[in-house]
């Protein structure tokens, strides 16, 4: 006979269970919270720039902020929204959460990223954030998903079709490398908010007027 207290294995797989709630939603809150930190509205600001939601594609991104030319300002940009994701994780990892839940907070950062309150939940596609989560949770998996980037960048210049290919491949390796459920699910989660958030930018692919990497400025 089964045993009636035991969890449904689907579910436990996709949600694993923590023993401390409180850790839970206390990761979350601070994994969104440091999602929500508007690195490349800060960096502008000190670099003196203007404000990136104010030109090109207005996205408040490292590949907008590259737009003004200045190129250590983006890389700021790039290094900050990457660590949000891996920090996110390492302060959930070091308050005890369970490890099978670390996906789901590297998720929680990534839409702090991407809908944040800072910025009137209007904030950037999160291709660097979901880079850093990718990094935190799986080191192989983030480098072979960043490898898919850095190729498909190198190779056509367009930043966004070098997200949209790294988007879709982050779950395929995931699966190929025998990864947890755990892991998979936020993985294709983040996946598939960021094919949404590129929706425009695979329209001006197919239509051909989308703007390459390293292309300056103009009005929003």
């Amino acid at each position: 006979m089964p045993n009636a207290d035991m969890t449904p294995d689907l579910l436990t797989q996709i949600l694993p269970l923590t023993d401390s709630p409180t850790h839970l939603i206390s990761a979350a809150v601070v994994a969104y919270l440091i999602g929500c930190i508007p690195f490349a509205v800060v960096v502008s600001r000190v670099f003196g720039l203007a404000d990136p939601r104010s030109f090109g594609s207005g996205n408040p991104g490292a590949t907008n902020v590259l737009r003004t030319g200045n190129k250590l300002a983006a890389l700021l940009t790039l290094f900050g929204d990457a660590a949000k994701g891996a920090v996110a994780i390492g302060i959930a990892a070091a308050m005890g959460l369970n490890a099978d839940l670390l996906g789901w907070i590297g998720l929680i950062a990534f839409l702090g990223h991407v809908f944040p309150v800072t910025l009137g939940f209007k904030g950037g596609k999160g291709v660097s954030t979901s880079a850093g989560v990718l990094l935190a949770l799986h080191w192989p998996l983030g480098l072979a998903t960043l490898g898919t980037w850095l190729f498909m960048a190198f190779s056509f210049r367009y930043s966004s079709l070098s997200a949209i290919t790294a988007a879709l491949m982050a779950p395929v390796l995931a699966v190929l490398m025998g990864l947890p459920t755990p892991v998979i699910v936020p993985v294709s989660l983040m996946a598939a908010i960021l094919l949404i958030k590129h929706a425009g930018n695979l329209r001006r692919l197919l239509a051909g007027h989308e703007t390459k990497i390293g292309s300056k400025k103009k009005a929003a």
